[in-house]
């Protein structure tokens, strides 16, 4: 059972350094016959990352895909312009313990992955984590709702 309601698509984004693992996070995705949404890029072709980071942040944030993904070199880049959205809370993850942490402790709803430091069978780890752990809420809800500045 996943806390996200997978019956909506799955929003993903890349730039030009997460675009060859943004394509094997769709296979992945398609194996377990989940939709998803490609905000792009589509090529490796230099981009720059808000331009992909945004619309999925929005998609999210609407409440038009359950959760999103996004992936550049760092992933700083993508966290920093995904959570700039007022409802986004997006976690950049390393390891399947982080994953699981943002979603239980931090009620993440965007996944950041670094493609520059992350081994492509780690990242379908992390995914099914992400997407099948809940948030525990009690204390954690509290810290959450401190998170808004409005």
């Amino acid at each position: 059972m996943s806390p996200f309601n997978l019956s909506k698509p799955i929003a993903i984004g890349c730039d030009h350094a997460g675009f060859e693992y943004k394509e094997d996070i769709i296979s992945f995705l398609e194996g377990k016959g989940l939709e998803y949404k490609d905000f792009g890029t589509y090529s490796i072709d230099s981009v720059d990352y808000p331009d992909f980071a945004h619309p999925v942040a929005t998609s999210v944030e609407n409440n038009e895909t359950a959760f999103g993904i996004l992936l550049c070199g760092s992933a700083n880049g993508v966290a920093i312009t995904a959570n700039k959205h007022q409802h986004i809370r997006a976690a950049i993850c390393w390891g399947e313990e982080l994953a699981e942490l943002a979603r239980k402790h931090n009620d993440a709803n965007i996944i950041c992955l670094p493609s520059r430091f992350v081994r492509e069978g780690d990242v379908e780890k992390m995914l099914d984590i992400f997407m099948h752990t809940e948030f525990e809420g009690g204390r954690h809800e509290g810290r959450k709702r401190k998170i808004a500045c409005s």
